[in-house]
């Protein structure tokens, strides 16, 4: 009997050996990669298809501690939330217009009389490292037109890692011209971003409607403010919603979830086209850098259109740190300081 017992908590030893570090699961049947740090679920590298989604999403995204940083809706719904802006879905990187094709704003729920949708297709995954401190998972898509036409390929490398009270994300996607000549335009909708939580988000304090390229509108109205506290400052030390349409080199959101402190932190790359970005953040939830969007963004005293000739390729890399503290400055410059020194 007591070899017995020996046996099983010997098994039960190496199977919480087993789920230290940074776990990453292929799980093809349900169109997924689970990812899981020191035994506990992080994200989901998500992948359903373009009869659900019209492009890949890291979601959700949960801190240290297991709360669900990012909205429900529309893949899960919670009460009390926002049910605007369908496209809005965990954590992507898209844009608003690559030769003339829409690809931030396609969704299922989109009237696509009025624009020209693209689509981006996960092809395959290259790699899946686990690791003690670091996770690695290397995946591809395409960039398809309405026609479905090959625009653009793309090879995604996303790093995950975490502790105690910090969960990292790394995206560096490489986006390679497919055709002779891709024309990012300059507009304001793009370009890596994350939707979050109603308790992120802004307090409301009146109804906007907001209008994307195609002139379709969305009402974002006012709502119940309970348990709402988030708030935005960037590297420059600007707070609030004046964080959007200025450059930074990274911006946080701070908030409450229940008794949790939450910082969202998103990290621009030296490297990066545009450096230091321009804030897309707002304040009912869409928490997006874009670096492309220079005209929009500085009253027309800048202008971007990017452009790739058949074979170029450009690389955008960005670090998300989610937090259940408070972190300063000084620590955030830390970590951008180290982000930097990525390759």
């Amino acid at each position: 009997m007591k070899s017995i017992l020996c046996s099983v908590l010997t098994l039960l030893s190496l199977g919480a050996m087993a789920q230290k570090g940074v776990v990453l699961t292929d799980k093809s049947a349900d169109k997924k990669v689970e990812v899981t740090i020191d035994g506990k679920p992080f994200t989901d590298y998500f992948y359903p298809g373009p009869d659900v989604l019209k492009k890949a999403v890291l979601y959700p995204l949960r801190t240290a501690n297991g709360t669900d940083i990012t909205r429900g809706w529309p893949i899960n719904p919670r009460p009390g939330e926002r049910v605007d802006h369908p496209h809005h879905v965990g954590m992507w990187l898209n844009y608003e217009a690559v030769n003339g094709h829409d690809f931030w704003n396609n969704s299922l729920s989109v009237n696509h009389s009025k624009g020209t949708y693209g689509t981006i297709v996960h092809t395959g995954i290259k790699s899946i490292k686990s690791g003690k401190k670091q996770g690695e998972l290397t995946v591809t898509a395409d960039w398809l037109d309405k026609n479905g036409a090959l625009m653009l390929t793309e090879t995604t490398t996303y790093l995950f890692s975490g502790d105690a009270t910090t969960r990292t994300i790394d995206r560096i996607t490489t986006l390679t011209a497919k055709t002779d000549l891709v024309t990012f335009k300059d507009v304001k909708d793009g370009m890596f971003a994350i939707r979050v939580a109603r308790q992120l988000e802004h307090p409301s304090k009146s109804p906007e409607v907001f209008t994307d390229a195609s002139g379709i509108a969305t009402k974002v109205p006012t709502m119940d403010n309970t348990g709402v506290s988030g708030s935005y400052r960037n590297s420059e030390g600007i707070e609030g919603e004046d964080v959007w349409s200025k450059r930074a080199r990274w911006c946080n959101l701070r908030g409450k979830m229940g008794n949790e402190t939450v910082n969202v932190v998103i990290l621009d790359h030296p490297k990066n086209v545009g450096y230091p970005t321009y804030w897309h953040a707002r304040g009912y939830g869409l928490f997006a850098a874009n670096p492309l969007g220079m005209k929009v963004f500085s009253n027309g005293k800048e202008e971007l259109n990017l452009q790739l000739k058949n074979g170029e390729s450009t690389t955008f890399r960005y670090r998300t740190v989610i937090a259940s503290e408070t972190l300063s400055d000084d620590k955030i410059n830390q970590i951008a300081a180290d982000f930097g020194k990525v390759k």
